[in-house]
C-alpha cells in the first residue's frame, strides 16, 4: 500500500503510535535498548561482527559502518543512486569466502538503483578491505522501469550459499511473471531471483533452463521488503505488500507462485492499477501462469486485510530472549511501527495463530493485537537482524537501531552523532 508519512512527525493509529518515546515490548521481561540514532532513512543492515554493523542509507547512496555504537567518520561506500519513490540503496547481505592466500574474508552484496542514463536495479559484490568496500563486480542486472516504486530490494544468502534477491512489479508492469499469459516473457520482475555468489545461474532451476526464467526461484510477487530462511528446515519465507488490502506472509517453496496480479491475499484485485481493492474471493485461482506445470501457487500463511506494510521477516535462531522465542518468526511493519511475533506448527509449514485467527486473516487492527510483540518503533521498521550476540536488532526508517534484550541487561552505548529527521514526506510501499 502506498502511504505518505511526514518523517519526524507523530502519527497515532489503532495499531501503535509513532513518537519520540522509547518503543514498548509487550513481554515485561524484555526491553528495547537504543543502540544508535542519526542515520538518514536507512533501509537495511548487516553484521560484520560483534558490535560492528553496516547500514544502508536510501537516498544518500551510502553504506555506513557503526562500531561499538559509533559511526565511522567516512562511509564504507558512496555511490550515486536514483532516489525517486522506492529507488535507492536498498539491500545488503554478507558472505564469507576464502582468498587465494587461504585467508577468510567477506563479500558484501549490495542491491541499489543506479541513476542517470544507466537507470536500473543492480546487485554488486564488493570486497571489504579495511573500512572500505572495493572491487565491485556486477552480479545481477535488474530493470527499474516503469517504477519508481515496487523495487523490492532485500538480499539474502541462502543455506545453499546462493544469493537470493527480491524485486516487485515496478509499479504496473505486466508480464508472465505477473501471471499475465499475454504479457510477454518474464523479465526479472515480480520474483525472487537466485544466482550463485559469482552471479551465474544455479543448476536445476525450478521453472526452466532458459534465461531469464532459469534465474527465478519464485514469481507472482507484487512487492516485498522481507525474507529469511528457517534455520530448522532451510525453507524460505517472505512478506509481501498488497495494494489497499491483503498484505501477506508466505512459505516460499521452489517454483512458488504468489498469484499477483490475478490474486492478492485470497481476493481478485478490483479497480484501476495502483488503486486496486479487494474483489471477489479467489480461493483456487485458475487463470495463473504455471510455466508448463512447474510453477505452484500456494495461498498465504497469513494475511492482514487492512494494510500494515510488512517489511523485514527474521527467524530468531537464538535463546537469548528466552527459549519460548527460539526459531520463531518476527516481522516488522512500516505503517505503524509494530513488531509482530509468530510461532510455527510442528512441521514448520504453517503459523500457529489461535482460534480468533483460524482463517489466517486479521481483518481489523483488533484482530492482529495478539500478534503484536512491540510497538512505538518511530518511523516504521525497515529491517530486523539477529546479531552475533544472539539478540534481535530493529532498524527504523527514522534513523535508529534498537536491540531487544532482557530488562536486566545494561543499556547499550548510544552514539553522540545525531542527524535530525527532515520535515519532508517520504513515499514508500
Amino acid at each position: 500500500m502506498l502511504i505518505l508519512i511526514p518523517i519526524g512527525h507523530t502519527v497515532n493509529s489503532a495499531y501503535g503510535q509513532f513518537s519520540d518515546s522509547q518503543p514498548v515490548i509487550n513481554d515485561p521481561s524484555l526491553k528495547a535498548d537504543l543502540v544508535f540514532q542519526g542515520l538518514r532513512n536507512p533501509t537495511s543492515m548487516a553484521f560484520l561482527g560483534p558490535n560492528d554493523i553496516l547500514v544502508l542509507e536510501k537516498d544518500q547512496g551510502t553504506v555506513q559502518r557503526i562500531v561499538n555504537g559509533n559511526m565511522l567518520p567516512q562511509p564504507a561506500l558512496h555511490v550515486t543512486v536514483a532516489t525517486e519513490g522506492e529507488r535507492g540503496m536498498l539491500g545488503i547481505a554478507i558472505a564469507k569466502h576464502t582468498t587465494t592466500n587461504g585467508i577468510t574474508a567477506k563479500f558484501v552484496y549490495l542491491y541499489y538503483t543506479s541513476a542517470g542514463a544507466h537507470l536500473g536495479n543492480h546487485v554488486y559484490r564488493y570486497e571489504l578491505v579495511g573500512n572500505k568496500l572495493i572491487n565491485p563486480k556486477l552480479i545481477l542486472n535488474l530493470p527499474a522501469s516503469p517504477g519508481p516504486i515496487h523495487d523490492g530490494g532485500k538480499v539474502e544468502i541462502g543455506p545453499d550459499k546462493n544469493v537470493y534477491v527480491v524485486i516487485g512489479d515496478l509499479r504496473n508492469h505486466r508480464t508472465q511473471s505477473q501471471n499475465m499469459a499475454s504479457g510477454g516473457s518474464p523479465d526479472l520482475t515480480s520474483g525472487i531471483i537466485r544466482v550463485t555468489q559469482d552471479g551465474t545461474p544455479v543448476p536445476n532451476s525450478p521453472l526452466g533452463i532458459m534465461y531469464p526464467i532459469n534465474l527465478y526461484f519464485a514469481y507472482g510477487i507484487r512487492n516485498s521488503f522481507g525474507m529469511d530462511f528457517d534455520p530448522v528446515t532451510g525453507k524460505l519465507w517472505d512478506t509481501e505488500n498488497g495494494p489497499n488490502y491483503g498484505d501477506e506472509i508466505n512459505l516460499v517453496e521452489p517454483g512458488f507462485n504468489s498469484g499477483w496480479a490475478q490474486v492478492q491475499g485470497i481476493w481478485t484485485p478490483r479497480g484501476e492499477i495502483e488503486n486496486e481493492n479487494a474483489g471477489p474471493l479467489n480461493l483456487h485461482p485458475t487463470n495463473l501462469v504455471d510455466f508448463d506445470g512447474k510453477g505452484k501457487y500456494r495461498a498465504p500463511e497469513f494475511i492482514w486485510f487492512q494494510c500494515v506494510a510488512p517489511t523485514a521477516l527474521k527467524f530468531l535462531n537464538s535463546t537469548k530472549l528466552g527459549k519460548q522465542y527460539q526459531n520463531d518468526i518476527f516481522v516488522g511493519d512500516y505503517n505503524y511501527g509494530n513488531l509482530y511475533h509468530f510461532k510455527l506448527n510442528q512441521n514448520r509449514t504453517a503459523l500457529v495463530l489461535g482460534s480468533t485467527l483460524a482463517d489466517r486473516i486479521a481483518y481489523t487492527p483488533e484482530d492482529a493485537k495478539p500478534l503484536v510483540f512491540g510497538t512505538g518503533f518511530n518511523g516504521g521498521i525497515t529491517d530486523l537482524q539477529v546479531g552475533p550476540d544472539g539478540y534481535l536488532y530493529v532498524l527504523t526508517f527514522a534513523g535508529a537501531i534498537y536491540r531487544i534484550v532482557p530488562v536486566s541487561s545494561k543499556s547499550s552505548v548510544i552514539s553522540n552523532v545525531v542527524i535530525p529527521s527532515t520535515k519532508c514526506f517520504v513515499q514508500i510501499f
